[in-house]
């Protein structure tokens, strides 16, 4: 049990408010159809997590130390460069997601809901150690889960149609772009370079090769415990959409929206619940993205996470500070979770052959390098996921 946590930390970021509306849209457009893209995507998501996670077990070094240690200085700024900018672009969801969460519940504006969640992430991540951290944001994902069992108690679930969609690939008639979109969101670049970071705080002695072999064991039942806690919470997103909104015929195409129409569905216990797990998805993931941010710009001066080190402390300020100020230019907050995505997309290709390259050095990585098993899964992911993200781009431009 006392490795539980780190993947937690990654859970909240493919739990994000962006995934919300992917989720919604799938739901209450296609009803049960599209919840085998949650399946597979968190397949992959395992992978990748597991294989970031091992190269910060084996040396020791985040993504983005390992890349400042091996890539030649020019190229190493521009793609860890292009990172901080996608943990921007990711901060600026989630602080949007915590904003229109308080307008929800306070009728707050857009713009001073921004300002106050991005106070509060300050704060928690300015005055906490790592381990306060790590409870905080668990206790905010139970918070999440528990609110969602709380929906599902309210509907009436098929499960014989559930669970065949869970293992069935279908491809209704105009259902590709929001396929791409949840496929593309679950795998996130800040969540590779997040979890090699926060991963060490379970090493003790790189020297000890069985040390090494318990961290890697260990870490993998952390990993698959906290992706398959995000599946269960992006797959209760699409039945409760299903259940209502489908079922209603009512297509929903903003998180506002789809909480004013669950009030006559399901009563108004059910929408204040939905924003309230809204308003804890929008801080805790704000907060990830903040140690990502801080871990990436960290790493480029060769540096890990410290909150106590100046480079740290910028890195975050970059990266939520920077996100607050954009939003102020966003005049339709559903439009500014699309654009951040569309900007995930491109950097993220970029993130995850970094990623290969690094984990399949024997330089970096020594005996622990991957196989050639492993290689060909990573290639096929790689793949599928930067063409998932391609078209997903294109889908928005043309």
């Amino acid at each position: 049990m006392k490795y539980i946590g780190p993947g937690l930390l990654v859970t909240v970021g493919f739990i994000d408010p962006g995934n919300w509306a992917s989720n919604l849209s799938a739901g209450a457009d296609f009803g049960y159809t599209l919840l085998w893209m949650v399946t597979l995507s968190t397949i992959m998501l395992i992978v990748l997590q597991h294989n970031a996670a091992h190269l910060g077990i084996v040396t020791g070094n985040c993504l983005s130390e390992a890349s400042t240690s091996i890539l030649k200085p020019r190229l190493n700024k521009v793609v860890l460069g292009s990172a901080v900018i996608a943990a921007v672009s990711t901060a600026l969801a989630e602080l949007l997601g915590g904003a229109i969460a308080l307008n929800m519940l306070f009728g707050l504006p857009i713009k001073l809901g921004t300002v106050l969640v991005l106070c509060l992430i300050l704060w928690i991540l300015y005055t906490n150690s790592y381990k306060k951290l790590e409870k905080w944001i668990i206790g905010f994902v139970s918070l999440i889960g528990i609110s969602f069992i709380f929906e599902l108690s309210l509907v009436n679930i098929e499960w014989g149609k559930a669970m065949v969609s869970w293992i069935k690939p279908t491809f209704p008639k105009g259902s590709l772009p929001i396929i791409m979109s949840v496929l593309g969101a679950v795998v996130m670049p800040h969540n590779l370079f997040l979890h090699s970071e926060v991963i060490q705080s379970r090493q003790w002695n790189l020297e000890d090769e069985s040390v090494i072999k318990k961290q890697l064991k260990y870490e993998f039942m952390d990993t698959f415990f906290s992706m398959i806690v995000g599946w269960a919470i992006n797959s209760a997103m699409i039945i409760i959409a299903a259940t209502t909104f489908f079922a209603e015929k009512v297509q929903v195409t903003q998180l506002s929206q789809a909480q004013q129409m669950l009030t006559p569905l399901l009563g108004n216990t059910a929408s204040v619940i939905f924003a309230i797990a809204l308003l804890f998805a929008g801080i805790s993931s704000s907060v990830t993205a903040g140690m990502a941010g801080g871990s990436i710009y960290a790493g480029m001066f060769g540096k890990n996470y410290n909150i106590d080190d100046k480079h740290t402390k910028l890195g975050i300020g970059i990266t939520l500070v920077g996100a607050a100020i954009v939003t102020f230019f966003i005049t339709d907050p559903f439009k500014g979770l699309i654009y951040s995505q569309m900007l995930l997309s491109i950097q993220l290709p970029i993130t995850i052959f970094l990623q290969i390259y690094l984990t399949s050095s024997k330089k970096v990585m020594g005996k622990y390098a991957n196989t050639l098993l492993n290689k060909i899964t990573l290639w096929i992911i790689a793949l599928i996921v930067t063409g998932l993200n391609i078209m997903l781009l294109l889908s928005y431009i043309l």
